[in-house]
């Protein structure tokens, strides 16, 4: 079983993004975060969800690996679940293909408060700008 936490986040003076990825896989986790182009929150947020998927390829995971991805997102999560959205469908496209790989990925809105691993990833690669 694998889990990712991903979160965007964006300086609102500085206009500065970044993101952070938690992955936990059997008991380790592997933390990373980055800076990305400007951009707000939203496309922040699949931005993530997009390099949370590319590192957990780097894991080599097998396909039959049940895969729980969180976000604090809900355009995100309901943008997956429906498959659609207005201004995103680019992205959403490009993380159900990443998911495909996988026999089980389940898309799991979460709270803020539940986030925090992520959360402070993203934070932390803010601030080092």
């Amino acid at each position: 079983m694998i889990k990712i936490y991903t979160d965007g986040a964006v300086n609102p003076h500085s206009k500065n993004t970044a993101i952070g990825i938690l992955i936990v896989r059997n008991g380790q986790q592997f933390q990373y975060k980055y800076s990305i182009k400007q951009t707000n929150n939203h496309e922040a947020e699949f931005q993530a969800a997009i390099k949370g998927f590319e590192k957990l390829q780097e894991l080599h995971p097998k396909p039959d690996e049940i895969v729980f991805f969180y976000s604090d997102s809900k355009i995100v999560i309901e943008s997956l679940e429906k498959g659609y959205a207005k201004h995103f469908q680019a992205d959403v496209d490009l993380i159900l293909k990443q998911q495909s790989y996988y026999q089980n990925v389940v898309n799991n809105w979460i709270a803020d408060s539940d986030n925090k691993g992520a959360h402070n990833l993203a934070l932390q690669a803010l601030h080092q700008d």
